[in-house]
């Protein structure tokens, strides 16, 4: 049974950083290529950062020099450290394959908000 259990989300004011995990399980996750989506409410989910099974990386826009993610094939493991938060990042994010293409998690809620 394919997996994604995601967790520390969180409420953080402007400025603020948290690090999301995801545990992975029922896939082979050390040859997937990963990435983080997020969910805003009213709005289409949308990939903001993947890496590959080598460790590449790459980031949308939005994010890019503020996120990092990166990944521990030992412990089946994808990790998104988000720094500089900024109020248009509160959404659900979630952890997949890059494409999206296996089942979802429920996520985890980030709020960044005065």
């Amino acid at each position: 049974q394919i997996q994604f259990v995601e967790s520390g989300g969180g409420l953080v004011q402007p400025g603020g950083s948290l690090n999301l995990s995801c545990l992975a399980s029922g896939i082979v996750f050390s040859i997937d290529n990963m990435g983080w989506h997020r969910q805003a409410p009213g709005e289409k989910r949308e990939l903001v950062a993947e890496i590959s099974s080598g460790g590449t990386t790459n980031y949308a826009d939005s994010v890019k020099g503020r996120f990092t993610i990166s990944r521990d094939n030992t412990k089946k493991t994808v990790y998104l450290q988000m720094n500089s938060l900024k109020p248009e990042d509160t959404a659900v994010y979630y952890c997949n394959h890059k494409a999206g293409y296996y089942p979802w998690g429920q996520g985890t809620q980030v709020t960044v908000s005065s």
